[in-house]
């Protein structure tokens, strides 16, 4: 059985090797695979020369692979130790999570972790992912010719996984990758990986653009992958996908796996995103346009209650008043299905679409209206800081004293990834030992009522809670996940 197994993966490396010969081949004559499939038998040959025998992607390798670097993290890590007694009622009903269960001295370990980086332009300007660096305390950076260089952390966003850093001490022009266009890319497109897979080395693997326009994968909000089959696997994160003409169409950003490794479906930041974050972290100035309105996927059940030939586009539920798209004309009931030429058809690429694109300019929106195509123009504009935040820490004796509040607006709402039309007062932060702690009050919750005065702005609260700073008994509804929770409380 062992024979027959080396047999097959003889095999299957012949295959392989035909594969990119062939694929090769199609390179340089403008061949298409449809073309090659269509051929006659008397049209079949061999390769009839050393050279058409050595056909390989290693060009492209040389051309992209000294862009792409490893990246070493190191953080500082605190904890306590756990006291055995945390679990026990008794102890719980007297301290409650007052101590958290800790005690003795905190203790520090060192965490190290590895990935992998784009070079972006000659003065050592790096792209990578946000969670590749996140809390690092020491950036090491190794170039392909394994010349090392620690790293500074230019910015870094959350919200799209990506980070940009800066070698120091650089003398000589380095590497760096042409940035492509993921708007152009096709899936079917051949793509390279390039990354330093479990701390291994830098390793490359191919193969092709297996879908577009992923979203649901992580926890970012934007989001609109580049799906491949190209091997990726921990430690990949941040290195460079690249086409077939050696320009960088994403960044490296996550696995689909249930056993760590790769099992042909990994997911990229595409190029246009890492533009417009890489122009902001850079300048300091991240800021992204807004549409000012909200809406669903478009089912087969809604494309025929609507008269669509089939199911596509966004279907708008609400239009905020004085937003971009309210004053670019788009109303409830409309279809969106296409921004600037290109298709949408999730409200996640929607959004993606908008954020890629230049403030200051407009944006042209094709919609379905009443069964008929109507072009819109909206103007593309960051989300407003109306009505003011007034953020504020809550003291005293009531259950959100030790809360941050804001009034919700929707540049606070952008900023902390929640609904752009959503109004109201919401919870930003809870300190650890306070009375909102206590009332399981929590990050993220929309203050709805208290003492049976409904809360609309942060003003509205402070007078409540000033007014009843004696009160022993507390009555409150807080919205969370879409749910409104109450609760009543005896400080």
């Amino acid at each position: 059985m062992r024979w027959l197994y080396e047999e097959k993966r003889e095999f299957d490396v012949q295959a392989r090797l035909i594969a990119t010969v062939m694929t090769g081949i199609m390179i340089v004559s403008g061949a298409t695979f449809g073309q090659i499939g269509l051929a006659s038998a008397q049209d079949r040959r061999l390769p009839e020369s050393q050279t058409e025998i050595k056909m390989s992607l290693s060009p492209l390798v040389k051309q992209t692979a000294p862009a792409v670097v490893n990246i070493y993290t190191k953080k500082v890590v605190t904890t306590q130790q756990r006291s055995p007694f945390f679990n026990d009622p008794f102890f719980r009903q007297f301290f409650g999570d007052r101590f958290g269960g800790a005690f003795g001295a905190p203790r520090q370990r060192v965490e190290r972790s590895l990935g992998s980086g784009v070079i972006v332009s000659s003065d050592g300007t790096i792209v990578t992912n946000h969670h590749v660096i996140e809390g690092a305390s020491e950036i090491r950076v190794v170039l392909h010719d394994n010349r090392e260089f620690d790293a500074e952390l230019v910015g870094s966003d959350e919200r799209t996984d990506l980070a940009v850093l800066r070698l120091r001490d650089v003398k000589d022009e380095l590497p760096a990758i042409t940035l492509g266009d993921s708007d152009a890319v096709e899936v079917g497109d051949l793509v390279l990986a390039i990354g330093n897979p479990f701390g291994v080395g830098q390793t490359v693997t191919s193969g092709i653009v297996s879908a577009l326009a992923r979203a649901g994968v992580t926890g970012q909000d934007y989001q609109s992958f580049i799906q491949t089959d190209a091997a990726i696997n921990p430690g990949n994160s941040g290195g460079a996908l690249v086409d077939i003409d050696g320009k960088l169409i994403g960044v490296n950003s996550a696995i689909f796996t249930k056993s760590g490794g790769s099992n042909g479906i990994g997911f990229a930041v595409p190029v246009n995103m890492v533009k417009v974050v890489m122009r902001g972290l850079i300048s300091g100035d991240l800021r992204r346009p807004w549409l000012g309105a909200a809406g669903q996927s478009v089912t087969a059940d809604l494309a025929s209650s609507l008269d669509l030939d089939r199911p596509h586009g966004v279907l708008i539920n609400e239009v905020r008043q004085g937003s971009p798209a309210n004053r670019g004309g788009l109303l409830p009931g409309d279809v969106v299905i296409a921004v600037n030429g290109l298709p949408v058809d999730n409200p996640n690429e929607l959004k993606f679409r908008i954020a890629t694109l230049e403030l200051d300019h407009d944006a042209e929106l094709s919609v379905l209206r009443k069964g008929q195509e109507v072009m819109l123009r909206m103007p593309l504009e960051v989300a407003p800081e109306l009505p003011a935040r007034e953020e504020t820490e809550v003291e005293g004796r009531n259950p959100f004293s030790g809360s941050k509040i804001a009034n919700v607006n929707p540049a606070l709402a952008d900023e902390i990834g929640i609904d752009t039309l959503s109004n109201g007062v919401v919870v930003l932060a809870v300190k650890r030992d306070s009375l909102a702690r206590r009332a399981r009050i929590q990050p993220g919750d929309y203050i709805v009522e208290v003492n049976g005065v409904p809360i609309d702005t942060v003003a509205r609260l402070k007078e409540v809670v000033k007014a009843g700073e004696r009160a022993r008994e507390w009555s409150i509804a807080v919205k969370r996940d879409g749910k409104v929770l109450t609760a009543e409380f005896t400080l």
